[in-house]
């Protein structure tokens, strides 16, 4: 089959290739291209195989490598994405017998097309070592997907894309942005740590510039806090010094040990723009159960007084949620210099989830995986949660984490 499809192949990169040349004179948009006449009336007419045409296409394919092999990897990728089936039949006849690009091709392309096609070709595959080409910063996608998905948070919301956007906009911030997000389990706080990522990176939590850390699965014995501390030390700084802007996310806050919080205070202080290392641009997100108790009161004392959840004001929740941090005994996060020297930002508060809003997370779940789903249906996935006071039934004890697996139970 592989070879059947190379004479269209080699039509396909032959097409692509004179299009490019009909663009010739015009440059890339918005640009005044360079006069052709010097080229002509220095070099001359020259044989084929001359100097002339081995020097440019040295030139030229030194270019190429700069931006990441180019001149084979480009037609290679694109005749595969049309035709997968028959591109490991052509890879093993590549040993045998080659049949390389033409070399006058490329001396044709001026630099204007040249960055066009790196352009396009970093649109899908890695081409610098720092990961800094792949940053998005997608503020308004990130605003559409939490209004969108996430559910009975209005709060969150609203903090988050605001205090994301303002430090991002920000021409020379004065130290790290510090979110710490604080709620019972399921309500929500990986998802959105996520979303950011996501938004804000190309690759997502994929990305080399951004990095999490679970407390218990990466730091999990006491004995070893000198070492982990080190090493986190070291991977924070590599990370710093490699991108521009990073994202640090924490999972578990709460179990994280206070040599741990003290060993990346530091990268969070504030600091002088001059004769400072460069953290202007980092953002560090912490994800903790400590406060549940304390939003879950709030929320409930508004549900019996006769109000709607979205009366709750930020003012009101964060000031409840900071006296209860302040107050909690033996908790290494709460008792941390990041409390004490305020180098948090915002503490986000998650509200428990109600029985609609679960049902709107096994909405979700279903139309992630492509499946039907009826009233009712969302009505027994909810059912199958526990919901507590005992005696209101109000609030998912587990939230929504468990809801994607619960819909296994009524696939066809």
């Amino acid at each position: 089959m592989g070879q059947g499809r190379l004479p269209a192949r080699r039509g396909l990169g032959c097409c692509i290739l004179v299009l490019l040349l009909l663009l010739g004179g015009s440059g890339s948009p918005g640009t005044t291209s360079p006069p052709r006449g010097p080229w002509a009336e220095e070099e001359g007419p020259v044989p084929e195989g001359g100097p002339w045409g081995r020097a440019r296409y040295e030139a030229v394919k030194k270019h190429l490598e700069a931006v990441g092999a180019l001149s084979k990897q480009y037609w290679q990728y694109v005749v595969c994405k049309v035709w997968q089936e028959g591109c490991e039949e052509e890879e093993k006849e590549e040993g045998r017998e080659s049949s390389p690009i033409p070399s006058w091709g490329f001396p044709l392309l001026g630099q204007d097309y040249l960055e066009i096609l790196s352009a396009w070709y970093c649109s899908f595959s890695k081409c610098c070592e720092t990961g800094d080409c792949r940053i998005i910063n997608n503020i308004t996608g990130l605003e559409a997907d939490l209004s969108g998905q996430l559910h009975g948070q209005h709060l969150a919301k609203e903090v988050v894309v605001r205090a994301v956007q303002g430090f991002l906009q920000s021409p020379q911030p004065q130290k790290a942005l510090v979110l710490s997000f604080h709620g019972w389990s399921g309500t929500g706080k990986n998802f959105v740590a996520r979303m950011v990522a996501s938004h804000l990176y190309q690759d997502g939590l994929k990305s080399d510039c951004v990095r999490v850390f679970v407390s218990l699965l990466h730091f999990p014995h006491h004995t070893y806090m000198d070492s982990y501390k080190a090493k986190l030390q070291k991977q924070i700084s590599e990370i710093l010094q490699r991108c521009r802007q990073a994202l640090f996310i924490f999972d578990e806050a709460e179990k994280l040990h206070s040599s741990l919080l003290d060993a990346i205070k530091p990268f969070m202080a504030h600091h002088n723009t001059k004769g400072q290392a460069n953290h202007q641009r980092s953002i560090f997100l912490f994800l903790s159960n400590l406060g549940g108790n304390t939003i879950n009161e709030v929320a409930l004392d508004f549900w019996r007084a006769g109000r709607a959840r979205e009366e709750i004001s930020m003012e009101f929740l964060e000031q409840r949620l900071w006296l209860e941090l302040q107050e909690a005994a033996e908790n290494g996060y709460a008792h941390s210099h990041l409390l004490r020297e305020n180098l948090i930002d915002v503490l986000v508060p998650f509200l428990p989830l109600e029985y609609h809003h679960v049902k709107l997370c096994a909405r979700d779940a279903f139309l992630a995986r492509g499946l039907p789903y009826t009233e009712a249906t969302l009505d027994k996935v909810a059912q199958m949660m526990v919901f507590v006071p005992k005696e209101e039934k109000l609030f998912s004890a587990q939230g929504c984490k468990s809801v994607p697996q619960r819909i296994n139970y009524f696939l066809p």
